[in-house]
């Protein structure tokens, strides 16, 4: 029994050590266990606070950031309130100086105005006096106005009259001619002027206007007389200057003539063949080009046939400085305008040339042509031309046709 006991209570010993060792090493299992766990949630959490550190971190970086620009903005800011306050600054003391000067101004001012204050009052009379003195010369000023103006006006009348009473003098004269009233110291009877030769010869030796009779004409005529030009005595039957006359015309206007003897005109073909036909004409045509430069062309023996031939052109022996070839037609061209075709061209020149002209085909000349100012003359087919002298396409700045008797 002792024996059994002391078994049972090895056993018990020994139950209770393995029960022991096995508490022990669930002991142990559940630390193991546990100490796995929280080592699983440490480093989780230490994933986490690193995340979010990292994130603190940029959150910091970028809050950073936005300092350093906002102390940028501010020190630029500051740096220009400096500027300004600095220019502020500098006004306010130019202000300040000038309100200095100012007050010295002011205070000079007032000391001139204290000192002169009786020189002052003494030019106000004096002032008084002239505004006074100048009321009064300006009435006189005006009484003396309208007494000129009543003077111009009388003079006006006055040569109105005078006028008047030339032009009377001179028709009464030209009839007094005309009739041959005229008695010389001779006894003989003064012929009325034919030409310009004539009054030439009769001692008028100044370019002007003068009164002629022509042959067969019914009523006198006025022309202008070139007395300068080699010799004098020239008759200008065309005269082209400034465009001031439109040339443009029909047959019926060339015939008669048309412009004005002291300007630009055309004498008329009725005229120029009554006067080529009552005694033998030598023609001159001066030209001048828009640089300045002159030439001429003459013949020797210039006349027209009447309105049934045309007023055909006649001519012989060219000479002179505008080409040694003559630019109007030697052999005889009839004379065409825009309503009147007798060119030689199946064209019409007159059309296209414009003007009245002896054409022949259109041909190397055409004094009647369109008037072009200074840089627009050039290139123009239908301008003033004269082939000879400056081509076909220049148009010239003057052109005058002048005849005189071949026995002056």
């Amino acid at each position: 029994v002792v024996y059994f006991v002391l078994y049972l209570l090895q056993i018990e010993n020994y139950v209770v050590e393995n029960m022991k060792s096995e508490m022990a090493q669930i002991q142990q299992n559940a630390v193991q266990n546990h100490t796995a766990t929280m080592l699983e949630i440490g480093t989780s959490l230490l994933s986490q606070t690193a995340e979010q550190t990292r994130k603190l971190t940029d959150v910091e970086t970028q809050m950073l950031n936005q300092t350093s620009r906002l102390e940028i903005q501010l020190l630029e800011n500051s740096l220009s309130t400096y500027k300004l306050e600095k220019q502020l600054l500098q006004q306010t003391n130019e202000i300040l100086k000038i309100q200095e000067k100012n007050s010295l101004l002011e205070h000079k001012i007032s000391e001139l105005e204290g000192k002169h204050k009786e020189e002052l009052d003494t030019l106000r009379e004096e002032k008084e006096t002239l505004q006074t003195l100048v009321t009064r010369q300006t009435y006189i000023i005006q009484e003396l106005g309208k007494q000129l103006n009543r003077a111009t006006t009388n003079n006006s009348v006055l040569q109105k009259q005078q006028l008047e009473l030339t032009d009377t003098v001179h028709n009464l004269v030209n009839l007094f001619t005309k009739e041959g009233a005229v008695l010389l110291k001779g006894g003989k009877k003064e012929e009325p002027f034919r030409d310009c030769a004539d009054v030439y010869q009769a001692g008028f030796n100044k370019s002007g206007i003068y009164t002629i009779y022509i042959n067969n004409m019914p009523e006198p005529k006025k022309v202008f007389c070139n007395m300068d030009l080699n010799g004098g005595g020239w008759t200008v039957i065309q005269h082209r200057e400034d465009g001031s006359v439109d040339f443009q015309r029909g047959w019926k206007e060339y015939k008669m003539g048309f412009g004005n003897p002291s300007g630009e005109y055309w004498l008329g073909n009725e005229f120029i063949f009554a006067m080529t036909s009552q005694r033998q004409y030598t023609l001159r045509i001066q030209l001048m080009d828009w640089e300045g430069n002159q030439a001429y062309s003459q013949y020797d023996r210039f006349h027209i046939g009447n309105e049934k031939q045309n007023y055909r052109l006649y001519l012989k022996g060219h000479s002179g400085t505008a080409g040694q070839q003559s630019s109007l037609v030697i052999h005889g061209a009839d004379f065409s305008t825009k309503d009147a075709d007798n060119d030689n061209c199946l064209c019409k020149c007159a059309l296209m040339l414009t003007g009245g002209w002896w054409f022949d085909a259109c041909g190397p000349s055409n004094l009647n042509g369109m008037f072009y100012t200074a840089g627009q003359n050039l290139g123009k087919l239908n301008g003033i031309k004269w082939h000879y002298f400056k081509g076909p396409s220049y148009s010239l700045h003057s052109a005058t046709m002048m005849i005189r008797p071949l026995d002056f």
